[in-house]
């Protein structure tokens, strides 16, 4: 059974100010030194799905972290081929359909049952990484695992959070300073 879908991608914008696919990749991190993963439960998912904008659905849990399997491999490791055909299995979940409705093109989205979120993030990744591929980023923080979006005006952002990571390298900085002068 499919499920079909009109609307724009770009509409999936996720709270936090980060697309999608990065917003999914992030959604495993460690926490107080502990690896956290939001999509691990049910109400973990449901709730991701609905802060994205998605309908709640249980049976998206699985794809969601296929496709964040997929995104992260190969934000790691661009030239993996196991990591290209991660994202293509994803891919094959789904189409687009274009269509004129009211004298307007439309995409008529189809995917498989539980696969639209997924899909749509592998999807706009694609796009991410086409047109802005070079503002994709790690964060910069030690312990840091998580993936942004540099969107200031030189391209030079470092950390996934000014008041988390880039707080936590000022403060290093500034105590190694202070711990040699002494």
């Amino acid at each position: 059974m499919q499920t079909e879908v009109r609307f724009s991608i770009m509409d999936n914008r996720v709270p936090k100010g980060e697309p999608l696919p990065l917003d999914l990749v992030n959604t495993k991190m460690p926490v107080r030194g502990k690896e956290v993963d939001y999509l691990e439960t049910i109400e973990g998912t449901l709730s991701w799905l609905s802060n994205s904008g998605f309908e709640a659905i249980p049976a998206t849990r699985t794809p969601l972290i296929e496709a964040r399997t997929a995104i992260r491999d190969l934000l790691e490791n661009p030239a993996s081929l196991e990591a290209a055909a991660r994202i293509n299995s994803v891919l094959d979940r789904g189409q687009i359909r274009l269509t004129l409705a009211n004298g307007h093109p439309t995409e008529a989205i189809s995917a498989d049952e539980g696969w639209l979120p997924a899909w749509l993030a592998v999807r706009e990744f694609l796009y991410l990484l086409e047109q802005q591929g070079d503002r994709v980023k790690r964060c910069a923080g030690e312990a840091c695992v998580l993936y942004f979006l540099d969107t200031s005006r030189n391209g030079t952002r470092r950390w996934c959070s000014m008041e988390t990571c880039g707080a936590r390298a000022k403060s290093a900085r500034h105590y190694a300073r202070t711990k040699t002068s002494v």
